[in-house]
């Protein structure tokens, strides 16, 4: 294993808005738990108030600006062109994207790559649906709106994973150029379209259960908003893929 990931390169992708206070840890532990791969971590930065970007300076200071890449945006521009714009600056063959929250856990990057090497595969996707994974912090409302809202999908979309909505992934760089070039969605609806699509272009896809962490500090970005945007979405991919 160790021998084909020194071929690989890693590239992580991790939007951020206000995520002062969470950011140095991820770092950290990233760093922590896959030490022997050849990784960048890309971070696309909206234009946070409260000193995101200052943070991660001081990063890119104690671990080289070349491992650390800050890649900021003068505003909030939306989940899905924080990672074109990220993808743009990828020098690896492999692109992970992840939140910056805490809520995914980069203990799980191993997983991520172990099962990669293990099945060729285009993408690997976290579950929070199967054995061995879940949700913790959840209120029960969350719980049954998220559950909810995959089974909708599932039944009306067919996609062939069981997490619809996650949006910590590796893909192949190649992949996800492709399948990023094709989607038009924003948000948290983008993460749907973009599985929903690759699984159209019959790209091999696997998952790895993954335990969902409600954010450890800062506020959620979900909000009602959000909910109607995803049905939205729901009814556009239904007739478009």
């Amino acid at each position: 294993m160790a021998e084909v990931e020194e071929k690989n390169k890693y590239s992580i992708i991790v939007p951020t808005y206000n995520e002062r206070l969470n950011i140095a840890l991820i770092v950290f532990l990233v760093f922590k738990h896959i030490p022997d791969v050849d990784f960048e971590i890309i971070i696309v930065d909206d234009g946070s108030p409260d000193g995101t970007q200052d943070i991660v300076k001081q990063l890119q200071q104690a671990y080289g600006d070349d491992r650390i890449l800050l890649r900021a945006r003068p505003k909030k521009l939306g989940l899905g062109t924080a990672y074109i714009h990220g993808l743009k600056h990828a020098s690896g063959n492999f692109v992970v994207i992840m939140d910056a929250d805490l809520s995914h856990h980069p203990k799980y990057l191993p997983h991520f790559i172990k099962k990669q090497i293990e099945t060729r595969a285009d993408i690997v996707t976290g579950t929070r649906y199967v054995k061995g994974g879940g949700v913790h912090g959840w209120t029960l409302m969350r719980k049954l709106t998220s559950r909810g809202a995959n089974v909708l999908a599932h039944t009306l979309l067919w996609p062939g994973v069981s997490d619809l909505t996650g949006s910590f992934r590796l893909y192949k760089k190649s992949v996800l150029e492709d399948i990023i070039s094709s989607c038009v969605s924003k948000g948290y609806v983008f993460q749907m379209e973009m599985i929903v699509r690759a699984s159209r272009k019959g790209y091999h896809i696997e998952e790895v259960p993954i335990t969902f962490v409600d954010r450890v500090y800062g506020s959620s970005k979900l909000g009602g908003s959000e909910i109607v945007e995803y049905l939205k979405g729901l009814v556009y991919l239904l007739f478009t893929t």
